[in-house]
């Protein structure tokens, strides 16, 4: 075991849930509304054994093919530890298969396309044995009108999220999830976030889940109510310094 990364790791996670406590608590929230996502792309599957040692165990990718190795890497570093993945980005439909097979939840569903590419897939790994229970799914809702980053308008959001939930035995409809727009404010677009997400739960109670904020701007997240953000550099530092 890499005991110097070991200790980085756990100062950089004991650094991440101070910010997180302090901004709840400027925010007037309980602390553990808020639950910590880390977005372990580009490091290797030891630092993510690293961090289920240090009790993180919600991790998350953003790619599938590296998804897929890594997690069953960590299972079989840590063969003990109740890790839940979970796929943050942007999705090919052709890819569905194959995140079926390892994710417990999808927080980029943005299209009708995705949803039906999704929900065959869930069941075609349900059918040969490779899950044994339904997507939690989050609908990825676009603050910056920008196709290239994925996400749905808001103003179609509604259709889609009632497209997942009528999928009931194959998804569980979660939540909305978002990307701060680039070189904006991300306080205003957090601000449009809430309410698209108050409005879907009038329609739809259990779907509470708000996953926006990552090492940048979770302050701001959890100010317009976030309940889950997503850290990758302020936990494992700069993006392709790790070993592989």
């Amino acid at each position: 075991m890499n005991m110097d990364r070991r200790a980085e790791l756990a100062e950089n996670l004991a650094a991440v849930r101070a910010r997180i406590a302090a901004a709840c608590e400027a925010a007037g929230r309980p602390e553990s509304e808020v639950r910590l996502l880390a977005v372990t792309k580009t490091f290797p599957a030891g630092d993510a054994a690293l961090l289920t040692d240090l009790g993180v165990t919600e991790l998350a990718e953003n790619r599938d093919q590296e998804a897929a190795a890594k997690t069953g890497e960590v299972a079989r570093l840590r063969p003990e530890a109740a890790v839940r993945w979970h796929m943050v980005g942007r999705l090919q439909r052709n890819k569905a298969r194959s995140v079926a097979r390892w994710a417990a939840e999808v927080q980029t569903v943005d299209s009708p396309r995705l949803a039906d590419a999704l929900a065959k897939a869930v069941t075609a790994a349900r059918d040969a044995g490779e899950r044994d229970r339904p997507l939690d799914v989050l609908v990825q809702a676009s603050l910056d009108d920008d196709p290239a980053r994925g996400g749905c308008p808001l103003g179609e959001l509604p259709a889609l999220a009632e497209q997942v939930a009528r999928k009931g035995d194959i998804f569980h409809l979660r939540g909305l999830m978002a990307v701060a727009p680039l070189g904006a404010e991300p306080a205003p677009a957090f601000a449009r976030l809430a309410e698209a997400a108050a409005s879907l739960r009038r329609d739809h109670p259990e779907a509470t889940e708000i996953s926006a904020g990552m090492s940048g701007d979770l302050e701001d997240a959890i100010a317009h109510g976030s309940t889950c953000v997503r850290v990758g550099t302020a936990l494992l530092g700069g993006r392709g310094l790790a070993s592989p």
